[in-house]
């Protein structure tokens, strides 16, 4: 890659641009890539940080047998909210939305997205679906179907589970557009010189993401209208009383909400394939290996929903079929943490922030990975399903997986977001906190699901006392880690020191451009003469 120097100070950044527009509106009438991902992240991290006292709030109701807090109706209602929230408005936009917006560009050498208001509308469209959110909050109570709104009790709660549900399609049109804008700019914007096999992992995980939230989000966005057709003219796609089958429902929503979890997770390894070379000082262990696997979860992804079902009544020829898909889904995630671990062999390892959180993601996502295959086959399966099992399966997965990569991506690309270092004492503090929390909360719930306690009780028998009383505490020591995580980057953002252009001797574009960008990225598009994480 050619060194774009940036020795003159005299540039002006993204943050001080204000294209004649004061206050607020020179944010949220910007159609600059840099400033959108920020929306994208003030927004996700405020929904974060009310799902996070949701979440709280269960675990508080958990903490001992019989009532403690809330009764069945409010704690039905309160994961059901948790979950619409963390899993719509926070785990699927969250790093493509936010890091894919900032970076997607500059590691290929653009100076936006192919369609910068297009992108813009995106993340109009994302507040519009979290306030029909919002909305379902009143009249006739939160909604209390859980974020799956199985049919048929979807359409027949009293709840106000519509606006849910309607909010839950509308952020499903944020997701398509996003998608196809990163699909279109990874195609036409690459700077001279960077073929497919020269740009960043990143940008690769960003690209097979697209590919699914363009083909398999409408999916679940016409389910969700099917519902509403039910609740509301009474059609009887779903209900068995006119015919329909609530079978259906469940296939039409794992078909896309499968593939959600790659979504949710591709972008996740794509930021630790870019941490693990940094931080390592060596190129990146089998690079078209990681490209072709990520290439391989997209594809197969699409097919292994029905492992969600297995208790459900599915044919014996499915059920093989679907467990034998959930097996091999796992061999190009397996092949990823092989390059990532073999990356790291003899490399100069520097153990600084965002490497650790890296560290601790490959722990928590193996876990995750192992622990699906005890899922994926059908003997143990119909033993654990439905159990305190999986709820801590899906956890390590999702918040671990996406979650560690988050903020180590949050704390790898801070300096160049903000120009300024975070307190690295602090930081390491919170994400020791955070990483103690996360595995005594969600650890004992393996346990758990072996014993036989189910998921979306709000009560439980008195043997699981001991395991719910940990489970608990860790939720009380992880939300530590989090209110230390955020008011340290806060507190930086505005007063740390100032960063250098190149903290980290990366060595990807985004490295070689000021700290914070500026408003176009760069004077002249790059010319690409080396291939990507070659350290001289």
């Amino acid at each position: 890659m050619t060194s774009i120097e940036s020795e003159n100070k005299g540039y002006k950044s993204y943050l001080e641009e204000d294209g004649g527009r004061k206050g607020i509106f020179k944010w949220i009438l910007s159609t600059d890539h840099k400033r959108i991902a920020l929306l994208y992240l003030y927004s996700i991290m405020g929904w974060f940080c009310v799902g996070v006292v949701l979440g709280l709030l269960m675990k508080l109701e958990l903490i001992a047998p019989g009532q403690t807090i809330m009764g069945p109706k409010a704690y039905n209602a309160t994961f059901t909210v948790h979950g619409v929230i963390m899993i719509f408005l926070i785990v699927i936009p969250g790093l493509p939305a936010v890091f894919g917006n900032f970076m997607l560009p500059i590691q290929i050498g653009a100076k936006d997205v192919a369609f910068p208001r297009l992108n813009l509308f995106s993340w109009y469209i994302y507040v519009l679906g979290g306030i029909l959110v919002i909305i379902s909050l009143f009249g006739n109570g939160p909604p209390d179907t859980g974020w799956t709104f199985y049919a048929p009790y979807s359409f027949k709660t009293g709840t106000n589970m519509l606006p849910a549900a309607l909010g839950a399609f509308v952020l499903g049109f944020s997701s398509i557009l996003t998608g196809l804008n990163f699909i279109v700019t990874i195609h036409r914007m690459r700077a001279p010189g960077m073929t497919w096999f020269k740009m960043p992992l990143f940008p690769w995980t960003l690209y097979g993401t697209g590919w699914i939230q363009l083909l398999a989000t409408p999916v679940v966005g016409i389910t969700l209208l099917m519902v509403t057709g039910e609740r509301i003219l009474g059609i009887g796609f779903f209900d068995p009383a006119k015919g329909g089958d609530p079978l259906l429902y469940q296939h039409l929503f794992w078909i896309y909400s499968h593939p959600a979890v790659y979504i949710m997770i591709l972008p996740a390894m794509g930021a630790i394939s870019e941490i693990i070379p940094t931080f390592t000082r060596k190129t990146i262990f089998g690079y078209k290996a990681i490209v072709f696997s990520t290439l391989a979860i997209a594809f197969v992804g699409y097919f292994v929903w029905g492992h969600h079902m297995f208790t459900s009544g599915m044919s014996g020829t499915a059920l093989w079929v679907f467990s034998i898909l959930t097996f091999l889904v796992a061999i190009p995630s397996a092949i990823k943490v092989f390059n990532w671990i073999s990356t790291m062999h003899q490399g100069s390892i520097s153990t600084e922030i965002p490497f650790l959180w890296a560290a601790s993601f490959i722990f928590v996502f193996l876990i995750g990975g192992l622990t699906g295959l005890v899922l994926g086959s059908l003997a143990t399966d119909v033993h654990v399903h439905d159990t305190a099992f999986v709820v801590a399966h899906f956890h390590f997965i999702v918040f671990g997986g996406v979650g560690f990569a988050f903020f180590g991506a949050m704390h790898y690309w801070f300096p160049k977001i903000y120009g300024r270092m975070y307190d690295r004492s602090w930081a390491k503090f919170g994400w020791i906190t955070f990483f103690i929390g996360f595995v005594t909360l969600y650890g004992p719930m393996f346990y758990l699901g072996i014993k036989g306690m189910p998921r979306r009780y709000f009560d439980y028998l008195p043997e699981f006392h001991g395991p719910n009383i940990i489970s608990s505490m860790g939720a009380l020591v992880m939300v530590t880690g989090f209110v230390v995580i955020l008011v340290n980057l806060i507190k930086s953002a505005r007063h740390g020191e100032i960063a250098t252009d190149n903290p980290w001797g990366g060595t990807n574009l985004e490295w070689r451009i000021p700290s914070p960008p500026p408003l176009e990225n760069f004077d002249e598009i790059p010319v690409i003469d080396k291939a990507t994480y070659k350290f001289d």
